[in-house]
């Protein structure tokens, strides 16, 4: 999994951040955004490793800071429902400029209902996740319910949620009424994956039954048994991330693996907008080739050099326990270190450019076992009777042709 701090502009140009969480040995296939829930950040645990099981499963994803929240400019008093809702369209056209629409939205308590808002004017988005949602917006006034009457009378209160201290004014709790889910809903036609709590004491599990209710096919619902709102046990929310990755491969585009046809061993394919991460077929296996980032690469995989040394440590790998084997002697375990240089030779006297750099591969070998001086001074000779090792020191010839 690796990570980039982004920021980009809300509806009133202030500037929202978030985190980027793209999958550590590829490029993603689909993105998602995450909307958190009410008065909460981007950097809740639950958000986190939620978003972490998707990129795991290849799916990039956004979660950033509500405006007037965590490290998001603005004033959390003069922000409303609404205004979460035009955040999460910024974020998707974020996304649109300098990636790839996001075709996947999961959203969290008050988050949930935002995202299904959000879905009817994304395009791009195939399907939506909520997870502990209420399924009407104006269910957050029972949380603010013993600071009704003064947000009611004064049109501004100070309220505690969370622990925490925030202002809310009376046109926050104006714009939850004016807003109705059910038609939201009713009028959305994009999958759409309820997970809820049977314990959740915060918003209660009949939320979940109305949005199921309320909703098209295909829908799915999954109960999050014995978890608790905030899914604050690790294990609650990597079970939600995990069910949301393995439901939303049936609806958005995931490429395939392309079958290979060949004669030869090893295939490389890479396209012109690939860079340098290219798919091998090694054998019946599925593996990445790269550059390191310093160079222009991705870092996904072993560079061709890296491919080189990794067959000469295999090899004699196997060379050794198979010869150890054979003369029954107590080679426990071994390991083979090999790195890759251009260097100056160590005996150049046949070399007609002394000052001439060589291909080197340097080896180190860790053996471990009952095995006394003479059988160690063996193992290291048999290292460079190795089939590798052998081609490495070989006259070699590559033929070439077009197909």
């Amino acid at each position: 999994m690796k990570q980039q701090k982004v920021t980009f502009k809300n509806k009133e140009g202030q500037m929202l951040s978030g985190i980027l969480e793209l999958p550590a040995d590829s490029l993603p296939h689909n993105f998602a955004l995450f909307a958190h829930c009410f008065t909460c950040t981007k950097n809740l645990i639950a958000v986190k490793n939620i978003s972490r099981a998707l990129t795991a499963s290849g799916i990039g994803v956004l979660r950033f800071d509500f405006t007037g929240l965590g490290e998001s400019e603005g004033d959390f008093a003069d922000t409303n429902f609404s205004g979460n809702v035009e955040d999460l369209v910024a974020a998707a056209n974020y996304l649109s400029e300098f990636f790839k629409a996001p075709t996947l939205l999961v959203g969290h308590s008050l988050g949930g209902a935002a995202v299904l808002f959000a879905a009817a004017e994304i395009a791009s988005v195939k399907a939506v996740v909520t997870i502990g949602a209420p399924s009407d917006p104006e269910h957050v006034q029972r949380l603010l319910k013993s600071d009704l009457p003064e947000i009611q009378q004064k049109g501004i209160a100070e309220v505690n949620v969370g622990g925490r201290s925030f202002t809310i004014k009376k046109q926050f709790l104006d714009d939850l009424q004016s807003q109705s889910l059910g038609l939201v809903i009713k009028d959305l036609r994009k999958a759409i994956l309820i997970l809820h709590s049977p314990q959740d004491t915060i918003v209660g599990i009949k939320n979940a039954e109305e949005i199921y209710i309320a909703a098209h096919h295909p829908k799915s619902f999954v109960s999050l048994d014995g978890a608790d709102h905030l899914l604050s046990k690790k294990e609650d929310s990597l079970y939600a991330g995990n069910v949301i990755a393995g439901w939303a491969s049936r609806y958005i585009e995931i490429p395939k693996t392309t079958t290979v046809n060949t004669q030869h061993d090893v295939v490389a394919s890479l396209n012109m907008e690939n860079g340098f991460t290219t798919q091998m077929k090694v054998g019946s296996h599925y593996m990445t080739a790269d550059e390191p980032e310093s160079v222009g690469g991705n870092n996904f995989g072993p560079n061709p050099y890296e491919f080189v040394s990794a067959g000469l440590s295999a090899c004699t790998a196997m060379t050794l326990q198979m010869y150890a084997k054979r003369k029954k002697w107590d080679l426990q375990h071994v390991e083979v270190h090999t790195s890759y240089a251009k260097e100056y030779a160590h005996d150049c006297e046949a070399c007609d450019d002394p000052s001439a750099k060589i291909d080197t591969f340097k080896r180190e070998i860790s053996v471990e076992g009952d095995l006394d001086d003479t059988q160690l001074k063996k193992l290291l000779e048999i290292a460079d009777k190795c089939p590798v090792h052998k081609t490495l020191h070989s006259e070699t010839q590559i033929i070439t042709k077009l197909l």
